[in-house]
């Protein structure tokens, strides 16, 4: 790997650790905000998920040093250097939360997946990496959305364009099951 292609790969990498990082303290903030009827299912099974995230993130900013850069970890850097916005829901019913935490996963998702495809030419270990995060995120959404999804197959936040659309769409429809 070139000198040029390591720092793509530093640069692509920071913004993962991010993500990742987003990820574990929205999923902290959900399991403490959570309320409602589905409020221990949902507590519970979060705690696992952030674990799980957190991993990532010590095995992503390992990476960034193995490729000589320094992992920057800190708030700061998170918020001056992502691309979204923080987490919009506070105290809320547990389907709300989870048809937000829903497209926060298919953002996240997405933008692994970009990072998979960004690596397929200059780095297969970062790419193993990210594949290998990519199998517990896909898991984690799956987990998510088995609370949103009908038996037909119908995902109540499907045509949700923000997190506050996510979470009334889901609250609406948990409202008309009977």
């Amino acid at each position: 790997m070139s000198q040029q292609e390591g720092g793509d790969v530093i640069r692509l990498l920071t913004m993962r650790l991010h993500a990742l990082n987003d990820l574990a303290l929205t999923l902290k903030h959900i399991h403490w905000n959570v309320v409602g009827p589905h409020f221990i299912a949902v507590h519970e099974m979060l705690d696992p998920q952030v674990d799980s995230v957190r991993k990532m993130t010590d095995t992503t900013a390992e990476r960034i040093s193995t490729l000589g850069g320094s992992p920057h970890g800190t708030p700061g850097a998170l918020v001056a250097e992502r691309q979204w916005e923080d987490y919009a829901i506070g105290r809320a019913e547990a389907i709300e939360h989870l048809g937000a935490l829903d497209l926060v996963y298919t953002g996240v998702i997405e933008d692994h997946r970009e990072a998979v495809r960004a690596t397929e030419e200059t780095d297969l270990i970062t790419q193993d990496m990210l594949i290998e995060q990519l199998r517990d995120l896909e898991l984690f959404q799956w987990f998510v959305r088995a609370h949103l999804e009908s038996a037909g197959g119908v995902l109540s936040t499907s045509s949700a364009r923000s997190e506050r659309d996510a979470a009334s769409k889901a609250g609406k429809q948990a409202r008309k099951q009977p």
